[in-house]
This record gives structure tokens, C-alpha cells and sequence, in this order.
């Protein structure tokens, strides 16, 4: 199967860092989710509910990045492949996050995860 739903530069200001100044305040991340779902089932009957809400997936995103007050956008992205694969029906999903405020000389420095159904990593 090769469909693939989705988000792209999802902007989440959340507190996030090792540093206390990172912590003192929260930051703007990026983050690119792509999802593995045979999307043909909702195609072929132009169907809404045969499909992945982007919109609740987007939202429950934030909220996770919000709530959690982590400390690494690794464990930030593993956090969100985790509940992705829990409550939507994808096979596999890729997670990036950004942090444009990671380095001064670079645009953002991330991570990119990719997690299926049943625990294997890629």
C-alpha cells in the first residue's frame, strides 16, 4: 500500500528543552505527520467517516505537546506516534519535529521517527 494522509509544518507553541531558559517560556515547533492508510474505502464511497480525522488527529497532537512538558522532541515524537497508532486505524506513521530554536546557526535542527502497528520501528 503506498496512501499516505498528511500534516504538514503543524505549528505547536509548547514547553520543551533541557535548558531552564528553554523552559521559561514556551516555543514554537514544527511538525510533519505522514500517515499509512489505505485512504480507497473513503474514496470510493467519497465517505468522511472511512477515513482519519485530520482535524482531531491535529488537535490531540497539540494538546499531547501542551500537556507534556517534555524535555526531548524525541520523546515528543514517540509520544505522538504512540497515540496515533492507539486511537486512529493507521499502519505505520513518520513524525518530525522541528525546533527552530535549537541552534543559532542552523534554521531548526529535529528528529524523524517512523513507527508501524505492533511496535516495530520503519
Amino acid at each position: 500500500m503506498s496512501d499516505t494522509i498528511l500534516i504538514h509544518d503543524l505549528a505547536i507553541d509548547c514547553v520543551i528543552g533541557i535548558h531552564p531558559w528553554e523552559r521559561a517560556h514556551p516555543q514554537r515547533l514544527w511538525m510533519d505527520v505522514e500517515m499509512e492508510y489505505d485512504v480507497r474505502g473513503a474514496a470510493a464511497g467519497d465517505d468522511f467517516t472511512q477515513t482519519v480525522d485530520y482535524d482531531a488527529c491535529s488537535q490531540g497532537i497539540t494538546r499531547l505537546a501542551v500537556a507534556g512538558g517534555f524535555r526531548l522532541i524525541e520523546t515528543l515524537a514517540e509520544r505522538v506516534a504512540a497515540w496515533l497508532i492507539e486511537t486512529t486505524p493507521i499502519t505505520a506513521v513518520t513524525v518530525r519535529v522541528k525546533k527552530p530554536e535549537a541552534l543559532l546557526a542552523a534554521r531548526w535542527a529535529g528528529v524523524e521517527i517512523r513507527r508501524r502497528r505492533g511496535g516495530e520501528a520503519g
